[in-house]
């Protein structure tokens, strides 16, 4: 499956290594994160790493593969 993540501000370069299993988009004040998930655990782990970065989570959206 595919998934979107799109979080608030603009990742620095920094952060966006911190996803090396996810491709991004820079966007007007959002960063899109977007990239296969194989299962829940995988989304909950990116999910939790979003977090620990204190990255404010905006929106979760599965993609047509």
């Amino acid at each position: 499956m595919r998934y979107e993540i799109r979080v608030d501000g603009q990742l620095t370069e920094t952060l966006v290594k911190a996803f090396p299993e996810l491709d991004h988009v820079l966007m007007a004040g959002q960063t899109i994160l977007f990239g296969a998930v194989v299962d829940e655990a995988q989304l909950f782990g990116l999910l939790g790493r979003c977090q620990s970065l204190g990255l404010r989570v905006l929106e979760i959206r599965q993609s047509p593969s």
